[in-house]
């Protein structure tokens, strides 16, 4: 079973791809949709659309998974982020393959047994837990593969 992780995000969208086998994982690919800002935003936008179309052409994921949006600080930010996440639930929707959602808490939980674990045990974790020869870079990949996992060790019944 392929799982599709993102982390998302307006500026950098991270997105990590794993396969589930049994209980193992294999990392298929992870990196990060970028979008720069002196470009008008909707087109930031049509960016991470077509870019994530892009990788679910690629991988064909039998499941996606993404973070919750939480509460940010900065409205703007909060805003901007929501829409960019609402071009990926509209990319996710087309893919017409099952679809999962985690907060942070939840994530931090599967992957460390703690859910107040700080980015670096996460990162560690998703290291350790993948059989990688280093943390994930960027950070926002290392969240997707994280989320990815999540997933894989959360829903019991995808993939059958």
């Amino acid at each position: 079973m392929i799982i599709f992780g993102i982390d998302p995000g307006f500026a950098i969208t991270g997105y990590g791809v794993i396969e589930k086998i049994g209980n193992k994982y294999k990392v298929l690919e992870y990196g990060a949709i970028t979008t720069e800002a002196k470009l008008d935003f909707n087109t930031r936008l049509s960016i991470i659309y077509k870019e994530i179309n892009e990788k679910f052409e690629e991988f064909k994921p039998d499941c996606v998974a993404m973070e919750e949006l939480f509460f940010c600080k900065n409205i703007t930010t909060g805003i901007n982020v929501a829409q960019a996440r609402g071009v990926m639930l509209l990319a996710i929707t087309q893919l017409g393959k099952p679809f999962f959602e985690y907060t942070p808490l939840q994530v931090k939980q599967a992957i460390t047994g703690f859910g107040k674990a700080d980015k670096k045990q996460m990162q560690k974790m998703v290291q350790v837990l993948l059989n990688l020869d280093s943390i994930p870079k960027p950070d926002d990949a290392a969240d997707a593969l994280a989320i990815a996992l999540c997933c894989g060790n959360t829903e019991r019944n995808i993939g059958r």
